[in-house]
């Protein structure tokens, strides 16, 4: 991509362009995984480091000024590498317990052994079952470990969580995967549950009343809560 072409899209999206900084972010990929590289096996996974890129690289999008008399990218680099030095400064946004780590372990390998039994994706329920574990522990142990790619939650009727809570910047976008997990934790466990099913597992109203054994309107109830917290942690 030229220099001349990456400038064009930096005043676009200065102007408001919100498909521009998008492009420039997609563009500029390449720079960004090589300076999130250089912080590797420091206990933080890749595409988080990268997500702390992509928000490092969206605030130079802001910041750069041609006056400067430099290239966008050496004006970049330092912001990108910036955000990520913040965040282990800071000892990252997001922590799980090896004793965490150890249950999504037992879980994982819960879920794969009845897959193999029963020839499908067994229920939330049955592998409750099978590990020993409540419904809703399972919830927070799969959020905890959940790469960032799963964090774009999608409800059974094809509606985003982040398009509820109308995340709507590209800035915000890619915070989304940093924060909304940590949000998310912060909520109460009959909320968080009910978010998980919701959303991370994709059920109905319907089905998550039965998985938790209340009434579809009291799920309904507990989602809007939920969903208003999770606006105010995120505003």
């Amino acid at each position: 991509m030229s220099s001349a072409s990456t400038i064009e899209l930096v005043k676009a999206a200065q102007g408001g362009d919100k498909n521009a900084c998008e492009q420039a972010l997609l563009e500029n990929a390449g720079l960004i995984w090589s300076v999130a590289r250089r912080y590797f096996g420091q206990g933080i996974d890749p595409d988080d480091l990268y997500q702390l890129g992509c928000l490092g690289f969206l605030k130079s999008v802001q910041g750069f000024d041609e006056s400067y008399g430099t290239q966008f990218s050496t004006y970049a680099v330092p912001k990108i590498a910036g955000e990520i030095r913040r965040f282990l400064r800071d000892d990252g946004m997001i922590k799980v317990s090896r004793g965490l780590k150890e249950r999504a372990r037992g879980v994982r390998m819960s879920r794969e052994a009845l897959t193999a039994k029963l020839g499908r994706e067994p229920t939330l329920s049955e592998i409750s079952g099978h590990c020993g574990l409540a419904v809703e522990d399972i919830a927070a142990c799969e959020l905890a470990v959940s790469p960032a790619e799963s964090l774009q939650y999608v409800s059974g009727a094809g509606v985003t969580l982040e398009s509820v809570l109308s995340l709507d910047s590209c800035e915000e976008r890619v915070t989304e995967n940093l924060a909304l997990r940590q949000a998310v934790e912060k909520l109460p466990e009959r909320e968080r549950q009910v978010i998980f099913l919701r959303f991370y597992k994709g059920l109905t109203q319907d089905k998550t009343a039965k998985v938790i054994g209340t009434g579809q309107v009291q799920v309904s109830r507990i989602e809007r809560a939920a969903l208003k917290k999770l606006r105010e942690l995120l505003a």
